[in-house]
């Protein structure tokens, strides 16, 4: 992919979780697609990652990528943006950077890099589930 198809990729990616279209982000992987909060165990596959989209779409109710910086470095995709969102009743901003891979037209990897303890605090969960 050249590096306009990556970014032309990561935009429709973007635009998919604003429109909280979680049918067409589990699309854009690929079918051994990972998809890694890193403080966290990775999810991978599409499978996966579709039931981790439908435990995320279950509660939220509006989510905004505020991209602020968006570029390809050494074939990788690195989006720096503040992910605005409304959850279970709750709202949250979280600073994000996230680095993806793509090939073929799909994200084989997509690494996110923020703070669990305020992601959690604008989700409205205390307790990070015993882990």
């Amino acid at each position: 992919m050249t590096d306009d198809e990556k970014l032309a990729l990561a935009r429709e990616m973007f635009a998919a979780w604003d429109e909280l279209d979680w049918d067409r982000v589990v699309d854009l992987f690929a079918d051994d697609g990972v998809l890694h909060s890193v403080m966290q165990e990775p999810v991978v596959g599409r499978d996966a990652i579709a039931g981790r989209m439908a435990i995320l779409g279950s509660k939220c109710e509006r989510l905004t990528l505020h991209v602020t910086a968006l570029g390809v470095i050494d074939g990788r995709v690195f989006v720096e943006r503040v992910d605005d969102f409304d959850f279970d009743g709750h709202h949250g901003e979280v600073p994000v950077v996230g680095v993806l891979r793509m090939a073929d037209g799909r994200v084989t990897e997509w690494l996110e890099y923020y703070d669990r303890p305020t992601l959690l605090a604008g989700m409205g969960i205390s307790d990070d589930f015993g882990h």
